[in-house]
This record gives C-alpha cells, sequence and structure tokens, in this order.
C-alpha cells in the first residue's frame, strides 16, 4: 500500500502512463469500459440533481434559457462538498460591465467536473480567437472526466473536485468507482498531490461569459459574432447543469475570515481607534478639570440653549459606546468603523475647543478679527484697580525710593 501511494499521489506521469497503457491494452473492451465509466458519471450526475428537486426547497429546478451571453458575468464564489457531490458556488450577473458588482440573477452550483469542463471550453476559444491554434491544455486536464488508472492490480479513478481544507481551490481526489463519486483514501489523504496549477479556477474573479478577441475583418467570417455570442462555454455550461443553492448551500463552505468576521488587521485597527479615543476622552476630562469658572459657565449656559444637561450628554456619549461594542460583536464592520470615526472625530475637535480656550484664558490680550487687541477681563480689571491704587508708580507716574534711616 505504501508503494501504491507513493507511485499515485507523487508521480502524475506514471499514473498517464498506466492509463494509456490501459487504453491501448484493452483493445475495444477498455474503450468500452471508459465509455461506460463516462456514461455512469452523467448518469450519477442526473440522477443527484433530480434527487435534490424534493430536498425541503433548498434547491428547485429552473428551466429558463439564455440565448444571448454576451453582457452577462459569472462569479465563481468558492468549492464545497455538498450532499457528497463537490460543486463550484456561483453567481450569475446580467452586466459584466458593474464587475459583479450589481444584484445576481441567483446564487447557484454545478458539479465540479461540468463547471471545469466548461471554463477549459472557454480558456481554449479564446487561445482560438487569439490565433493559437497550436495551443494544448496540459495533461492534467484530463482529470476533469472521471479517469480510471490501474496499478498493480489495484484500480482507481481520479477527477478533479474541491481541495481539502481550501475552499477557494481544486484538487485531483481519489475514488473508489467508475462514477467518481465515492471517496478512496491512500496512505490517509482522499486528495492527490498532483499538480494542478495550471488550470485553477478562477475563484473570485468576475469573469466575462463572452471574451472578445481584437481580430481583423479578413480573419472572421459573417457567423463570428453571432456564434461567440451564443456560444458561451463557461456560462452555457454551468448554466445547463445549475441547481439553486439555498439558505443551506449558502452557508456551507465559507471563509474562516466571513465566519469570524473581525481578522487580525481589523482588529489591530479597533485596539489603536479604542486606545485613541481612550485618550483624548482622558485628555478632555483633565481640561474640564482646569477650566476656569467663565469657561465653565459659557459652556453651562450653550449646553441649557441646546435643551441638554451635563447628564445627558453623558448619557448620550455611553450609548454610543454601548451601540459601538453591540454592533461589533455582531461583526457589522462598516457601521462598526463608521461610528468609531464619528466619536473619535467628535472627540478630537471638542478636545482641540477646550486647548484652544485654555490658551486664549491663559493669555493677557486676544487679537480680534479686525486686527485690534482685545484686553482680556481680568488684565483689564487688574489694569483698573492699579490705576486707582494711589501708590502705583502707573499712576503717579513716580518711583518711591525706600527710606534709609
Amino acid at each position: 500500500m505504501f508503494l501504491l501511494s507513493v507511485v499515485l499521489l507523487g508521480n502524475p506521469a506514471v499514473v498517464l502512463a498506466e492509463q494509456q497503457v490501459d487504453d491501448d491494452g484493452g483493445g475495444a473492451q477498455g474503450n468500452n469500459d471508459d465509455a461506460a465509466a463516462n456514461n455512469n458519471n452523467d448518469d450519477a450526475a442526473q440522477a443527484y440533481y433530480y434527487d435534490n428537486e424534493q430536498n425541503d426547497g433548498y434547491y428547485s429546478q429552473d428551466d429558463d434559457s439564455i440565448t444571448y451571453w454576451t453582457d452577462y458575468a459569472l462569479f465563481p464564489k468558492r468549492c464545497i462538498v455538498y450532499d457528497n457531490v463537490d460543486v463550484v458556488v456561483f453567481s450569475i450577473h446580467e452586466t459584466y460591465y458593474k464587475q459583479c458588482q450589481d444584484t445576481p440573477i441567483g446564487t447557484y452550483i454545478t458539479p465540479v467536473s461540468k463547471f471545469l469542463q466548461g471554463y477549459l471550453q472557454y480558456y481554449m476559444q479564446i487561445q482560438e480567437d487569439k490565433g493559437n491554434d497550436d495551443y494544448e491544455l496540459p495533461e492534467v486536464a484530463d482529470y476533469a472526466y472521471c479517469t480510471r488508472v490501474v496499478i498493480q492490480n489495484e484500480e482507481y479513478y481520479l477527477q478533479i473536485g474541491c481541495a481539502d481544507g481550501n475552499s477557494l481551490s481544486i484538487a485531483v481526489n481519489i475514488y473508489s468507482d467508475n462514477t467518481c463519486t465515492t471517496r478512496s483514501v491512500v496512505d490517509g489523504y482522499d486528495d492527490s498531490n498532483i499538480d494542478i496549477s495550471e488550470i485553477q479556477l478562477p475563484f473570485k474573479h468576475c469573469q466575462s461569459c463572452v471574451m472578445w478577441v481584437d481580430k481583423n475583418d479578413d480573419e472572421i467570417d459573417d457567423m463570428f459574432y453571432e456564434n461567440r455570442k451564443t456560444n458561451a462555454p463557461l456560462c452555457s455550461t454551468a448554466w445547463s447543469y445549475k441547481q439553486t443553492c439555498g439558505r443551506k448551500c449558502l452557508k456551507t463552505g465559507l471563509e474562516k475570515e466571513v465566519k469570524d468576521g473581525w481578522n487580525t488587521p481589523d482588529k489591530v485597527l479597533l485596539a489603536i481607534l479604542a486606545v485613541f479615543g481612550f485618550g483624548m476622552l482622558v485628555a478632555i476630562l483633565r481640561k474640564r478639570q482646569n477650566m476656569s469658572n467663565k469657561d465653565a459657565l459659557l459652556e453651562q449656559a450653550a449646553m441649557s440653549a441646546a435643551g441638554l444637561q451635563q447628564a445627558h450628554v453623558i448619557g448620550i456619549f455611553v450609548l454610543i459606546i454601548i451601540v459601538i461594542t453591540v454592533f461589533a460583536l455582531l461583526q457589522l464592520k462598516n457601521i462598526t468603523w463608521a461610528l468609531l470615526l464619528i466619536m473619535n472625530t467628535a472627540l478630537f475637535g471638542y478636545l482641540m475647543k477646550l486647548t484652544v480656550d485654555s490658551g486664549v484664558s491663559a493669555g493677557e490680550t486676544v487679537i480680534g478679527p479686525d486686527g485690534t487687541i482685545i484686553h482680556h477681563a481680568e488684565s483689564e480689571d487688574s489694569s483698573a484697580d492699579s490705576k486707582n491704587d494711589p501708590n502705583s508708580s502707573k499712576n503717579t507716574g513716580t518711583y518711591h525710593l525706600p527710606t534709609i534711616s
């Protein structure tokens, strides 16, 4: 078994060579077996769809057809195992120029094998339009179909499906049956380590159903554009084999970041904003303790004019903190960021006001908006007192020397 796992998991060239020997050496019988395997695979897929028509409303058969795919787009979301079938979750959009940011027609699932076959045809069509007639898909693309391999008299089947532990990647899975529906484990793994990086599906990328390539007029005939509008391999294949992705399906295979809500950078930024806000709050409290009686009375009068008391302001601030905390726990990022920024901006503005007011109170003069010098009230009072003081040097204009006895 160890030797089998090394050969099967470590050397895709040996697997392909062994498959070729089986096909050539088996003659008509080998070809018939492969054809039967493919037919059985299609039958199994169809049976899967019919069985799920009665799945408590999570799936519904949709017979709508689309003739022209010119403006449509497809957005592959993730690869999941749903009801023991490897499927691609995707959405269809009516306007590609919006880059799949508009509301989709719906969210659906299609078996990975069918989705991948459509994607490979889509890619080959683009290469053909570019004039790359000699281009050939990599050998690993053969695993888009259920492929039989025989090694040391043991029979296995390989087909591309979802990768273990990564919903945004595909891998060559190992099966024990010719319909590629029953997983088989070799050396503790049901995924082979065959490199398929050359044909990874474009998850999280908006794909235009029709990809236009610049061509000279003498290189195309009258039916070229009509053919491209109606023959959209990726979208039409995914649409043909689709099933609606219901509530249970939409929750399956969500990325850890989506479930957790706050990732590490988000948490760091939250901590920074919270510390910054707390620091400004402490500075505001200190400024208010050192506020002059006159400034305190003016501020109290302003709050009273607005119909507020100091207790009201404190209550509103505490309520805002509670609301932000609740939204953060509910993982509602956008509104949490917005409230945090608004609160910090308000605290910063109030702190700057207190700082400016304290600076004005400490000075003796203020320069008015017209450039004139306005004497501070306390400074004016002290000047008046010194004028009325008979011993003031400013009042008499003389300086009295001390008497020496």
